[in-house]
């Protein structure tokens, strides 16, 4: 099966429905649509708002000072209630699910920013669902995405999603208020995001959450910047993840930029400071050149230079031409160790293995 792979994101009014807890009822016919989605094949990752509602509800609603310290407090109450409250809904359909925090600081670091997508794609790969949400006990001002709609946008462009769900309480985007302008229409299709698109996205439309449609125009305009389709679409509507994943017309759909997805990787590694040289042998060379693989340990010759996992280095062949830049799976230290030798190897010699390639094709760029 290879099926694509979406990201769904539940706002706070998504998952309580207007009310001051979570709508368990709601929630439990988005698993069902979530189940019957991984059973046909489809990798499914969510993102989801509602920790504070679920921390303020379980404890009572209790009056508390408005500071950052209580809302972490809600939060760190709240989340534990919000896992479980998934976890007891996908144990109906023997669907497993591996939870993710994340702060800003965890998508800005390359180190971090690997790790949480090796953590994201070896759950998925053992079909599991991850669910997601940011770590709002712990996280300040400076450290937080600041709402799940961005959080959303970057978690999809980790797992290299062909789309992203952005559930809420509104139909869409439309060409004014409709809380204000009956008269408002919606738009269907988005091809590019303009000044005039940003200025018709009003503000949050409830007190439960954080994200409005500015925020969600900000998040779309991300994802389809990294090739990822965007679609804003009505939370409550009767089996709308089902039908959004079947390519039914719903909502709002920001149309992908698919060359600047590429264009923006290459930017970004031929940006970057080259922080050491990985030499390979003409066997290696073929198969990255001629054949579009991956670099495995069997086929480094040599390793210049002190860099971490992530950082840029420049991939030269034996002849001392630089054929390709590159972000390897392991610091130059690892690499030193474990270069020439085979991939079933690494775990034995370094006694961990961040999978069986030293630098895999996606983190690539051949010269």
């Amino acid at each position: 099966m290879n099926k694509k792979t979406i990201v769904v994101k539940f706002g706070t009014s998504t998952l309580t429905q207007g009310s001051p807890k979570l709508n368990s009822p709601h929630m439990m016919e988005i698993v069902r649509q979530i189940a019957q989605l991984h059973h046909e094949g489809f990798r499914i990752v969510i993102v989801t708002s509602g920790a504070i509602a679920a921390g303020r509800h379980y404890l009572n609603h209790p009056t508390l000072p408005s500071t950052i310290a209580s809302k972490q407090l809600l939060a760190a109450v709240g989340q534990s209630q919000l896992i479980q409250a998934w976890e007891k809904l996908f144990a109906i359909y023997d669907i497993h699910i591996g939870q993710i925090l994340l702060t800003r600081a965890d998508i800005e670091d390359r180190e971090r920013f690997l790790n949480a997508r090796d953590t994201l794609h070896a759950l998925l790969d053992n079909q599991i669902i991850p669910v997601i949400n940011e770590n709002d006990a712990v996280a300040t001002a400076e450290i937080k995405v600041g709402d799940n709609d961005n959080l959303s946008a970057l978690v999809a462009i980790l797992v290299q999603a062909e789309q992203l769900y952005l559930l809420t309480d509104q139909q869409g985007l439309f060409d004014s208020d409709p809380r204000k302008n009956p008269n408002a229409k919606l738009i269907p299709v988005v091809d590019k995001i303009t000044d005039h698109i940003r200025s018709i996205a009003g503000g949050s439309g409830t007190n439960l959450g954080t994200g409005g449609m500015s925020t969600k125009i900000i998040a779309a305009d991300v994802a389809t910047r990294s090739g990822i389709e965007t679609i804003i679409a009505p939370g409550n509507r009767s089996n709308v993840i089902m039908d959004l994943a079947h390519e039914q017309d719903i909502g709002t759909k920001f149309t992908a930029h698919h060359t600047d997805r590429l264009e923006s990787r290459k930017q970004w590694l031929f940006a970057a400071p080259s922080a050491g040289v990985v030499t390979i042998d003409d066997g290696a060379e073929q198969a990255m050149l001629v054949q579009n693989k991956s670099l495995l340990p069997a086929g480094i010759v040599a390793v210049e230079g002190r860099f971490s996992r992530g950082e840029v280095v420049k991939i030269r062949n034996q002849a001392g031409k630089n054929i390709a830049l590159g972000m390897p799976r392991y610091n130059s230290d690892a690499l030193l160790l474990i270069k020439g030798k085979k991939s079933q190897e690494i775990e034995a010699i370094l006694g961990y293995e961040y999978g069986a390639v030293a630098l895999h094709r996606d983190d690539m760029i051949i010269l």
